[in-house]
């Protein structure tokens, strides 16, 4: 087991870096191979405004 200092790595050792590489290929992988069709972008930010918006006017 390698330990990594903050400045080398987000990781305390080079097993964490390497299980996490591997856990976001598998994700991006997945996503890649995903059927389903893409969301446009401007539906996707359209929604999240909405969503930033209600969460600001509950706040208020």
């Amino acid at each position: 087991m390698t330990k990594l200092t903050p400045i080398e790595s987000e990781f305390a050792t080079t097993e964490e870096a390497e299980a996490y590489d591997a856990w976001f290929r598998a994700k991006v992988e997945a996503a890649l191979a995903d059927p389903r069709p893409g969301i446009p972008h401007d539906q996707v930010m359209a929604k999240l405004r909405a969503m930033i918006e209600a969460k600001k006017a509950k706040q208020a």
